[in-house]
């Protein structure tokens, strides 16, 4: 059975709120943008992996469901997928849920580039890395993909 490679938590503070009262969308990026930090320690190839290897990741491309309204002092708990991965390429999904609850505040869908930090261009993962982030998708892959992902934006009809 599949299971989440991360799984953060968030509190919502009171600089995160916006004129509506509830938590502002730059801020569900935030807090996702957490999780992707979680995600990348969890899969090696966060912070220490840069300052070792000179490689990073960069995000190239982002999806983000708002799916309900978070307000000051909720817990958010994040729960983050690995959906596939190639030679340069990492495919994720992180879902928010209020912590305790089923119900999915928001999503996010992420496609990330290996790059080479010298010259900061596209590179491949070295083939130990690849390995490792195959095994992982193996793991952590959800058996049938997550509400919204490879969703795009169109309006109906």
């Amino acid at each position: 059975m599949s299971k989440p490679v991360t799984e953060i938590e968030a509190v919502v503070r009171p600089e995160w709120i916006d004129s509506n009262g509830h938590l502002n969308l730059a801020y569900y990026v935030v807090v996702f943008d957490l999780a992707t930090d979680a995600l990348y320690a969890a899969l090696n190839v966060g912070d220490a992996y840069r300052e070792s290897s000179g490689f990073s990741c960069f995000t190239v491309e982002t999806h983000t469901l708002y799916e309900r309204e978070a307000l000051l002092a909720d817990r958010l708990v994040v729960r983050s997928w690995l959906l596939g991965a190639d030679g340069k390429r990492l495919h994720y999904f992180h879902e928010m849920f209020h912590a305790g609850s089923d119900e999915r505040t928001a999503a996010q869908e992420l496609l990330a580039l290996h790059i080479d930090m010298r010259v900061r261009r596209v590179a491949p993962f070295p083939p130990d890395v690849h390995t490792a982030l195959q095994q992982a998708v193996k793991a952590h892959a959800p058996l049938t993909p997550p509400k919204g992902a490879g969703r795009k934006i169109a309006l109906p009809g």
